[in-house]
Parts: structure tokens; sequence; C-alpha cells
């Protein structure tokens, strides 16, 4: 099992990072807020999860730990595989989705782009009592309960207006609330054009 790499980021595309380790390219499907966080061209250490099926070997990467063991906690539900995994962990940090599975809102959980109402309450079900309250804990959470504002709501519209992807423009908006929940809508969406340009 290859639990982190550690290496050079050669490439970023629009679900993955290539990094080169020892002279080897190794190609990571990550979620949104792991791609918003990496730099062409500098070091960057990831902790993996090798998924191993019939006919394909991928790699998956994460710059916390807490997102690795969020990721396999949701690919243990079943019915939820490591694509329905990542758009979770794109569309919400860490801590608002341990949140929103500790305090069963499967509303917070069906917002997210193929998470229908009874996947979300199959997740809640399942991973209620599995998720560590820590990684609910912080100020991270108060934050990211805020996306669901008014002007959480409005920035993200907004965005996805301009053309971005879904994904990433939450990821961003739930950053950006998370280090201040005050933000109003025109400071979310001068701030968000300023991280996903």
């Amino acid at each position: 099992m290859i639990a982190f790499l550690s290496g050079l980021v050669r490439d970023l595309r629009e679900n993955s990072a290539v990094l080169l380790v020892s002279g080897v390219g190794y190609e990571l499907l990550c979620p949104a807020s792991t791609l918003g966080r990496l730099t062409l061209n500098a070091p960057a250490e990831l902790h993996t999860r090798l998924v191993v099926r019939e006919d394909s070997m991928t790699l998956y990467g994460f710059l916390d730990t807490d997102s690795l063991r969020l990721f396999d906690l949701l690919t243990g539900v079943s019915g939820v595989g490591p694509k329905l995994a990542l758009a979770l962990l794109s569309a919400m940090p860490p801590s608002a989705l341990a949140q929103g599975l500790l305090s069963a809102d499967t509303a917070l959980l069906s917002s997210v782009s193929g998470v229908g109402k009874k996947t979300a309450e199959r997740l809640v079900l399942e991973l209620q009592n599995k998720v560590p309250e820590h990684l609910a804990a912080g100020s991270a959470v108060k934050g990211a309960a805020a996306v669901v504002s008014t002007a959480g709501r409005d920035a993200v519209d907004a965005l996805l207006a301009l053309g971005f992807r879904d994904a990433q423009v939450r990821a961003v908006v739930a950053e950006l609330l998370s280090q201040d929940a005050t933000l109003s809508a025109d400071a979310l969406i001068r701030r968000g054009l300023g991280k996903l340009r």
C-alpha cells in the first residue's frame, strides 16, 4: 500500500495532479480543495489511497489525513464509489462534511451533485456513529455551516453563472467562509474570482 507520495507538482489537471517522485510521474485524482492548494512546480506531499479494480488501479491524493479518513468512510458505504466520495469532498471542507454527517443534515449532503436524497440518508445512517467528532470540531465548522447562508448561496450562484465548475466554486466559497463567516456576497465573489482564475 502507498501511504503517501512526496515530490514536485508537475501538472495540474481538471480532476487530478501529476506528482514527480524520483523520476516517476504519478497521477493522483484529488478533491477540488486539494487541487486548489497545490502549486505547479512546487513540492507537495499527498496522503494516498490506491483503489484496485478489475480493469484499473487508481491513486487518490489528499493534502490532509482528515480528507483521506472521510474518503475511506464514504467509499465504505454501499453504492458510494470513489467518484462520488471525491464530489462530496470537493463540494465542502472536511469539517463541514463531517458536521453534516454527525448532525444528519441530509439537505446539505444532497445539495452535492450526484447525491440524491436516498444516498444522503444512507450516508447518515451508516456513518453518523463512525465519523470522529474531532473532524467536525473547531471554528471551521461555523464558517462551513455558513455556506448555506444567503451570501454564500448568492456567491456560488454568481460564480457558477460565470462558467466555473460547481465543485471548485463550492470548495472555494466554503474555504473563504471558514476564514471569515461575515463576508458579503460581493466580497466572496471578488475573492472567489481571485482563487478560481
